[in-house]
């Protein structure tokens, strides 16, 4: 397996992070966060390696909606 690098590592740990998350989200929800992480997550998996800024926005924004969607207080997403 080859090493990855610290934006491959980094990107796998917000999308770790996201996953867990659902846990904490109300059991009939939990399914509409998975398919929303999986999309979000997959609608940039074709961006080439070499676009370190556009890697780097992503995983700055991917953050900031990870902080505000882990809030207990939002129950479901649509």
């Amino acid at each position: 397996m080859a090493k990855r690098s610290g934006l491959q590592r980094e990107v796998l740990k917000l999308y770790r992070m996201s996953i867990r998350c659902i846990k904490t989200k109300p059991p009939q929800t939990r399914e509409h966060w998975r398919s929303f992480i999986h999309e979000e997550f997959g609608k940039y998996k074709g961006i080439p390696k070499i676009q370190f800024n556009t890697i780097e926005h992503l995983i700055r924004t991917g953050y900031k909606r990870y902080e505000m969607f882990s809030n207990p207080q939002i129950k479901d997403i649509h």
